[in-house]
């Protein structure tokens, strides 16, 4: 919103002198009027028509300064409340800034240390599963040894038990011609927890060659074989157990690994959400950061440019003020001055009595023009170069001329009176539309 400028208001002030001026050189140089012109002249005094307009004027002159404070106390209302809203802004976007600067901070720091937690759980999740796999593939072997040893031992077993009982139904010849003689034979010769000479014994009678000589009564065979026997039970027993135990071990194993590994995905699972949020957050708080910075800024500059067309706008409506207060003063002692006795006086002198001679008329229409010719001067030196000292000029022509009759002089001033209200009725309307937009 744009106050009225400096130079309409300048431009106001002298077009309203100049009317005046003018007016007042009309009045002083009116054509010679007979008696009865003259009766009806001092019936309508002209320059209580004067002063009746200057009245007016100086009435809307005055009208106009209230409208202009009016307008102003709304502007410097606008400015000290936008003043005021931009410096909080600005002090909270300068809290703002801090705040979100220590909390991009903070929150990176922590995603950091997520993040390592994150690889060090990764990495023990896969160590776990490592070991898993691993302690299932010695788990196999294991198994496959076990079966594989005793199936040989319980093999080994059943041919050691046939051989004692054919030693003691006297059918050692059948035993050591069937299959379960040789896979014994094998059994014996690998042993190494037998007494060299036990083995050689046992071996012999395998071999077949004690012959139909061998006594089962001596039971020196039967005994070795039973103790033999014996010795591969408990084996199988402790066979067994070890690989029950060992089976224990690996389903414990796994049970832990299993349970390690399931803690470790669903703490890698909650970490990799959390680290997702904080991104997510830090992302939205650079954004924030970047936003608030930007706004700081304009805001600063605004407040800037604010201050200056505040104060720019200050001093245009005091100058204004000085200017209608100039006004004010010169149309009030124009008005007085109008108002003096000798203003009458004046006036009645510019009016032919009826008693006055064609010399004496035409002595005072001289005196006359000389005198709106010193006023037409005063005015337009008081105007800026333009269309206005071209008319004024162009009426010092017309009341110099003898041919042409004053009539067209008082028009020529009737069309400068009525540009003059037209430029005011435009500052009115400008000053109005500042008016409407100082409301929104």
């Amino acid at each position: 919103v744009n106050l009225p400028p400096r130079s309409n208001v300048e431009r106001s002030a002298m077009h309203k002198a100049s009317a005046m001026m003018l007016l007042l050189a009309a009045v002083a140089a009116g054509p010679l009027v007979d008696a009865t012109s003259f009766g009806q002249g001092l019936a309508a005094n002209p320059i209580r028509k004067v002063v009746t307009m200057l009245q007016a004027m100086q009435k809307k002159v005055t009208e106009e300064g209230q409208k202009a404070d009016e307008l102003f106390e709304k502007y410097e209302c606008y400015c000290k409340s936008s003043s005021s809203d931009l410096s909080a802004s600005i002090e909270a976007a300068e809290v703002k800034t801090a705040e979100l600067g220590t909390s991009i901070e903070g929150d990176s720091s922590k995603k950091a240390k997520l993040e390592e937690d994150l690889k060090s759980h990764q990495d023990d999740r896969s160590a776990a599963k490592a070991a898993m796999a691993e302690a299932t593939a010695i788990r196999e072997k294991e198994k496959a040894a076990f079966d594989k040893a005793l199936s040989e031992n319980k093999v080994n077993l059943a041919a050691l038990n046939k051989a004692v009982a054919a030693l003691e139904k006297g059918m050692a010849g059948s035993f050591l011609q069937s299959r379960a003689a040789g896979s014994l034979q094998k059994y014996v010769a690998s042993n190494r927890e037998l007494s060299e000479g036990d083995r050689q014994t046992v071996l012999s009678f395998l071999s077949g060659k004690e012959g139909e000589t061998y006594a089962p009564q001596s039971g020196e065979i039967t005994g070795l074989l039973k103790e033999l026997g014996d010795e591969m039970m408990a084996d199988q027993k402790d066979m067994i157990a070890t690989e029950d135990a060992a089976v224990q071990a690996y389903e414990g194993l796994m049970a832990a690994k299993k349970k390690q590994g399931a803690a470790l995905s669903e703490s890698i699972e909650n970490k990799l959400n959390r680290v997702a949020e904080l991104g997510v957050s830090i992302a939205q708080m650079k954004n924030d950061l970047e936003d608030t910075i930007e706004s700081h800024g304009e805001d600063k500059n605004f407040l800037a440019d604010l201050g200056k067309n505040c104060d720019a706008k200050a001093a245009v409506h005091e100058e204004e003020k000085k200017m209608r207060a100039t006004e004010i003063v010169a149309l009030a002692d124009t008005i007085r001055v109008l108002n003096d006795d000798d203003a009458l006086e004046l006036f009645k002198k510019t009016l032919p009595s009826s008693s006055a001679s064609l010399v004496q008329m035409r002595a005072s229409t001289s005196a006359l023009r000389a005198q709106a010719h010193a006023l037409l001067a005063q005015t337009r030196s008081r105007l800026s170069p333009g269309q206005e000292r071209q008319r004024i000029d162009f009426i010092s022509l017309a009341l110099r001329g003898r041919k042409m009759g004053f009539e067209k002089v008082i028009a020529l001033i009737d069309e400068l009176v009525a540009t003059l209200k037209k430029e005011q009725s435009d500052d009115d309307h400008k000053k109005e539309y500042c008016a409407a937009q100082l409301d929104q």
